[in-house]
């Protein structure tokens, strides 16, 4: 039998069981990857996650070249792309994992349909989460909209045996291809789609057992390296969410699983409720007349609001592609409460810059941040970017990192904090209450 194997979000060898299921079952595996069209031509031609994507698949290349084995690099909507394959080529069946994400869906949906016409099955496995879709629902099936409550069914359900297995992938490779189909979306090179080289370069992963241990103790202070970067691994399933959640489990404290967890819940929160991509999670949020100032949002953006922290980590944010997390919630909080712009603004930024953008976490965390989400705070707690530097950069470690400037007499806030305060409670109380 001769199979396909697509790859999405799940760019490794080892401990893949989607991969595994494939090898196992196929005489015959020639592995893909396709360049979405139609998500690439939205991006920036630098685009750092694009650069980040095609080092890592040139990287499995040449771990597979190495035993004369291939890796098919493809570029075009996958549709279509799929129809030629189908047409050209001799293939019994094609293997992925799932993607939750709204546009995914339609886009494996219409991929199915093709396969179907012509009677190749169209194998979609759980890979990137523990649990998916609705494996974890109240007892009358409804879905979880507060993290607790899914946290504690999550562990109850967990069963490490089964659903922590590892998949030995890396030792089936012998299936995999050694010549590639006959496609004329074939790319070998970044500029072969009109993209080329960024200058970022993602953020290296600090995970160790210390560091899962220290994790509660150290995960909210920029100033030092108490968190463990792997955002953009997770993102693109270079690491395996098993094998993490297994190192989590053995550390005698559990909050960095709760933080694999929290990403779960929000995948299934978008799962459930995709609208929330572009609507608020509680509808009377949708009603705040959010200001039109795009002098302001530009000044969020550079980092220069006058608030050292907040203009910390946007800076960081735009030479690096990342932002610690900490760090994040308050530059969330200070757009939508302080400068009362809209979360979508926001929202739509990160996804433009951040390496480990995923837009679950993403769309989930920034209506946390404007209190119009799931299990969010409520809208009259209200960050204080001031005494945030004496929680969480009291050495002023981070701040003088970023925003040298903070000290001299020019550094002044665009706002004042007991101004933006009341105007905010002002707005959304008016907006919630009518």
């Amino acid at each position: 039998m001769n199979g396909i194997f697509w790859f999405r979000r799940d760019l490794r060898l080892e401990d893949h069981k989607t991969l595994y299921k494939a090898l196992r079952e196929c005489e015959k595996v020639s592995l893909l990857f396709i360049f979405d069209k139609e998500i690439l031509d939205q991006l920036p031609r630098d685009d750092h996650r694009v650069s980040f994507l095609f080092q890592r698949l040139s990287l499995l290349q040449s771990e597979l070249q190495v035993t004369g084995k291939q890796l098919q690099l493809l570029y075009g909507n996958p549709l279509e792309v799929f129809e030629e394959l189908v047409e050209k080529n001799s293939i019994d069946i094609v293997y992925t994992s799932a993607d939750y994400e709204p546009y995914a869906r339609k886009r494996d949906g219409k991929v199915a349909d093709l396969l179907a016409r012509k009677n190749i099955p169209f194998i979609r496995l759980k890979e990137g989460v523990v649990f998916e879709q609705n494996e974890i629902v109240k007892d009358d099936g409804s879905p979880y909209v507060v993290f607790t409550p899914y946290k504690k069914k999550w562990m109850a359900a967990l069963r490490p045996e089964s659903d922590l297995a590892r998949f030995p992938s890396e030792h089936h490779l012998t299936n995999v291809s050694s010549s590639t189909l006959n496609s004329n979306y074939t790319v070998a090179e970044l500029s072969d789609f009109g993209f080329k080289k960024s200058s970022l370069t993602a953020p290296t992963s600090r995970l160790t057992p210390s560091l899962i241990d220290q994790y509660e103790a150290t995960r909210n202070f920029p100033g030092i390296p108490g968190t463990s970067q792997l955002g953009v691994y997770l993102r693109f399933g270079t690491i395996s969410i098993r094998k993490l959640v297994r190192e989590a489990l053995d550390s005698t404290n559990h909050t960095f699983l709760s933080e694999l967890i929290w990403r779960e819940f929000f995948q299934q929160i978008l799962w459930h409720f995709p609208h929330t991509v572009t609507r608020s999670f509680k509808p009377a949020y949708d009603a705040i007349p959010w200001r039109n100032a795009p002098e302001d949002l530009e000044k969020w953006k550079q980092g220069k609001t006058g608030y050292a922290l907040v203009d910390a980590g946007m800076r960081e944010l735009n030479a690096t592609g990342y932002m610690h997390n900490r760090v994040r919630m308050l530059t969330a909080s200070f757009l939508c409460k302080h400068l009362l712009i809209d979360w979508r603004l926001g929202e739509a930024y990160f996804a433009e810059k951040l390496f480990d953008f995923e837009l679950a976490s993403n769309v989930g965390n920034w209506q946390w941040a404007a209190g119009s989400g799931v299990d969010a705070a409520p809208y009259f707690r209200i960050f204080n970017p001031e005494t945030q530097i004496s929680k969480f950069d009291r050495d002023l470690r981070y701040i003088r990192k970023w925003v040298p400037e903070f000290e001299s007499m020019s550094y002044q806030p665009i706002v004042d904090h007991k101004f933006a305060r009341e105007r905010c409670l002002t707005t959304y109380k008016s907006a919630l209450q009518s």
